[in-house]
């Protein structure tokens, strides 16, 4: 690429440079918050949906262990009684600020796994999130696990993986396969385009003679802005009555949905929200305090989400939460909690076999515990390994996971 190659005083690098609002982090410019990933074409799987809940999220808060007298031994000002406790089972219960998934809990399309987690304990926020989104330790892999999965299932086009979002770059999609930013479908577009300064048609012009690394870019560019300006014409009204909070996480899975349902060919998305890093006043279960509120906000979105996409939506999606670690078993002196280790991920679709909490809980007795962290029966990444083989039909899992071997524990129905 030529600096001095202009087309009107304007330069290959600075058109580039000015596609703010929309670029391909696999090609050019940075990922942002939510991407989405479009299907090659002939896939038949699931759309998965890689929610990271970004800070630390405490597990034990969400799916409680109310039959381990330890919780709340560990947790004397901010443990939720059981009487408080909503659906779970003899030994586990969901937080009530969960409420508006409960009816998916009883359909058994939403469920959780307990004691998840890495490998090995990371209680720093950046290289733990870093390890959750290479997911190849103890390898020189650097690429992210969901770009390798992607590569693996043939994503290759304009709409293979697109970003929707805040401005926080996701390691997850780092790696060769495109990836489309977008701050949200209705907001795509090239910073400062106007009729005044057709920056897209610019773009074409300046790499039409362009190697064919570059020119790529540019088609593919040009080609989401034209699929964009199309279901923004369309508009969009959630289905089913669906009610999304006005949030930024209510907003990408909005986004999200949309896309399922326009048959765009989506594939994958990943959507971040965070707020999860509670060190202090996480406070009793009820409204005002942080982490009900927190955990309310996260599930009237999840539960709009899957009421806009209605049963044949959902039936063709698979939710699963993700985040870096989990918190300290015992509170702290501030009424919150540390980094900790062991951790609680959700599931939510329509080939969830839900109503359960999956995995093998280890107890909360100090013998039990990892330096005072929830240890991890199971890795995270044998559930996914165990979704995607099951939902997206990935065939080899060693080129996404390496040396990992899925999980058996019936946590989906097989396409």
């Amino acid at each position: 690429m030529t600096e001095n190659c202009d087309c009107g005083g304007v330069s290959r690098r600075k058109v580039l440079a000015a596609a703010g609002a929309g670029v391909f982090a696999g090609l050019a410019g940075d990922q942002l918050a939510t991407q989405l990933a479009f299907a090659a074409p002939g896939y038949t799987g699931d759309v998965f949906v890689l929610l990271s809940l970004r800070g630390g999220f405490d597990g034990l808060s969400a799916v409680v262990p109310a039959g381990d007298a330890a919780y709340y031994a560990a947790r004397p000002g901010i443990a939720i009684a059981k009487s408080k406790l909503i659906g779970g089972d003899s030994f586990f219960g969901l937080n009530p600020a969960l409420a508006p998934l409960l009816p998916f809990w009883k359909a058994g399309t939403f469920g959780a796994i307990q004691a998840a987690g890495q490998p090995v304990p990371n209680r720093s926020h950046f290289s733990a999130m870093e390890e959750l989104e290479r997911a190849a330790p103890g390898t020189s892999v650097r690429t992210g696990w969901l770009d390798r999965m992607m590569g693996g299932l043939g994503a290759k086009t304009a709409f293979d993986a697109v970003a929707v979002g805040t401005a926080m770059p996701s390691r997850v999609l780092a790696g060769p396969a495109p990836d489309l930013s977008l701050t949200s479908v209705d907001e795509f577009q090239l910073s400062g385009e106007d009729k005044s300064r057709p920056i897209a048609a610019t773009m074409s012009a300046l790499y039409a003679g362009a190697p064919a690394a570059l020119a790529q870019t540019t088609a593919m560019t040009t080609s989401a802005l034209a699929t964009t300006r199309t279901l923004k014409a369309a508009g969009y009204t959630p289905a089913n009555g669906a009610v999304y909070p006005d949030t930024t996480l209510g907003k990408a899975l909005r986004d999200v949905a949309r896309l399922v349902k326009a048959n765009v060919g989506l594939m994958s998305a990943c959507v971040d929200t965070g707020d999860w890093d509670m060190h202090e006043n996480i406070g009793a279960p009820v409204a005002g305090m942080k982490m009900y509120d927190r955990l309310k906000d996260l599930a009237a979105a999840l539960a709009a989400f899957a009421t806009d996409l209605g049963p044949a939506g959902l039936g063709r999606v698979t939710l699963v939460t993700t985040s870096e670690f989990g918190r300290r078993v015992a509170q702290n002196g501030s009424g919150g909690l540390d980094h900790g280790y062991g951790n609680a991920m959700l599931l939510l679709g329509g080939g969830v076999n839900g109503g359960k909490v999956y995995g093998r809980w280890p107890g909360l007795a100090d013998s039990a515990l990892i330096d005072g962290d929830l240890a991890v029966t199971t890795d995270y990444r044998g559930v996914i390994g165990e979704i995607v083989r099951a939902r997206c039909g990935v065939g080899d899992l060693a080129g996404i996971f390496p040396g990992v071997t899925p999980t058996s524990l019936g946590l989906v129905k097989p396409r």
